[in-house]
């Protein structure tokens, strides 16, 4: 499990997400000074085990062409926000640091410590507030068996992820030079909401809101619940990091969402807007994912393939 950005390397990256009976891969290449490129991505119904579905695409060359990685899913894991540890220097080893959290934490996670990958993510410092950490935990409970699935279909799995770094990837691609961005998304699994500032995740919140609920017959009862949460949300933003300007907020692709981005527009003081990632990505190869639907469909796992490192 790894998720620190780190010096980038040549090729790209596959990404294998698996959703309620369906799995999504995207494989994604990157060059200077140009829109990542897409070269395939699909999503299907899965037939038969997740084994079944990984072995497969191992046999039809699905992944063979880059290092492939895969997320959690809220639940899964425990994504804190911590001040960095006063008792370690700023060039500290990341292993050291990572053992230092570990029992930081040993409270605010409910499972052993012991028995967890921990890693964490510096937040850079802004105005005089305390430097900050964030802090990624998983039992091994979990990651064993995610670990064992692609060792048993022979699938180069070189790292896990998490949705809200994912989202992180897309955000960086919409920011706008030395302005911070708020992007929420919404899947089956609920609402995702994250504030990036030149690449770097700030904030972020799950909203116990779904993309179909937002868009079926009874959808504007839980407009005004969604915008409480995100004011709420934007709010603690401005209050712990003053210093960053915000700008803006964008709705990840939600198909029939558009009265629900009409009234967050109507509601709050910073403009909104829908993210459509064919301005931002080179979908030439994937002209599908010029639909709503299809990006809806592949967002978290194209933000996965995005990862650096």
């Amino acid at each position: 499990m790894t998720f620190r950005k780190e010096k980038a390397v040549g090729g790209g990256w596959s990404a294998i997400v698996f959703g309620a009976g369906r799995i999504t891969v995207a494989d994604v290449s990157r060059t200077r000074d140009a829109k990542p490129r897409v070269r395939a991505c699909d999503s299907f119904a899965r037939e038969g085990s997740e084994l079944d579905a990984l072995k497969r695409l191992k046999s039809a060359k699905r992944l063979a062409r880059h290092r492939c990685t895969t997320l959690l899913w809220h639940g899964q894991y425990q994504l804190l926000q911590v001040e960095a540890p006063g008792s370690l220097p700023a060039d500290a080893p990341h292993q050291e640091v990572c053992e230092t959290l570990r029992w930081r934490i040993k409270e605010m996670v409910d499972f052993p410590v012991d028995q967890a990958t921990i890693d964490v993510l510096h937040i850079p410092v802004q105005g005089s507030r305390t430097p900050q950490l964030w802090v990624v935990a998983a039992s091994h409970a979990v990651l064993r068996p995610r670990v064992e699935l692609f060792q048993d279909a022979k699938a180069p799995l070189a790292a896990i992820d998490i949705p809200e770094l994912a989202q992180r990837n897309l955000a960086a691609l919409f920011e706008e030079p030395n302005r911070a961005l708020a992007l929420v998304a919404f899947n089956d699994k609920g609402g995702l909401l994250t504030v990036s500032y030149q690449g770097e995740l700030y904030m972020t919140r799950h909203i116990d809101v779904s993309g179909p609920e937002l868009s079926g017959a009874n959808a504007a009862a839980l407009h005004e619940r969604v915008l409480l949460d995100i004011q709420r949300s934007l709010d603690s933003f401005d209050r712990n990091f003053s210093a960053i300007p915000l700008n803006r907020i964008l709705v990840g692709p939600l198909p029939g969402g558009e009265a629900f981005i009409e009234y967050l527009g109507g509601n709050l003081s910073l403009p909104v807007a829908a993210a459509n990632l064919a301005d931002v990505m080179d979908f030439t190869a994937t002209p599908r994912l010029k639909e709503t639907a299809a990006q809806a469909d592949a967002w978290l796992a194209l933000g996965a393939a995005l990862r650096e490192g």
